[in-house]
């Protein structure tokens, strides 16, 4: 089991940054892609960002093209979403998770993912 840990979710206002945090113990960190998803009630989970393992090759969902970045260090066994520009549908709660199957070229299927965080709330409002 790998067990994954998000962190800096918050309220923030529309144009402000948010930086999360995904942390994993209890599997090699570097053996899996990994991603952001997000979530809104009543809609399915859908993709941000993902990141293969060494960090070669991330894709991002077209509406937060040039807004967010993902990272990894897996010296840190940690991931992170960095999230600029934010706007009032950027409101969801984010997850990370982690795929060992899709290592090499990240799939952007939440579906493919094998471990998930517990999730962390990100409100954007003025």
């Amino acid at each position: 089991q790998m067990q994954l840990v998000e962190s800096g979710g918050g309220l923030v206002q529309p144009g402000g940054s948010l930086r999360l945090s995904c942390v994993g113990s209890g599997r090699t960190f570097s053996h899996y892609a990994m991603g952001w998803f997000r979530q809104t009630p009543g809609k399915e989970r859908e993709f941000v960002a993902v990141i293969s393992w060494n960090g070669s090759r991330t894709y991002y969902v077209d509406s937060v093209k040039g807004r967010f970045t993902i990272s990894r260090d897996n010296h840190k066994d940690t991931m992170w979403l960095e999230m600029n520009a934010l706007r009032s549908e950027d409101t969801a709660v984010y997850y990370c998770a982690a795929d060992i199957s899709s290592w090499f070229d990240p799939s952007q299927l939440p579906s493919e993912y094998d471990y998930w965080g517990q999730g962390t709330s990100v409100t954007v409002s003025s």
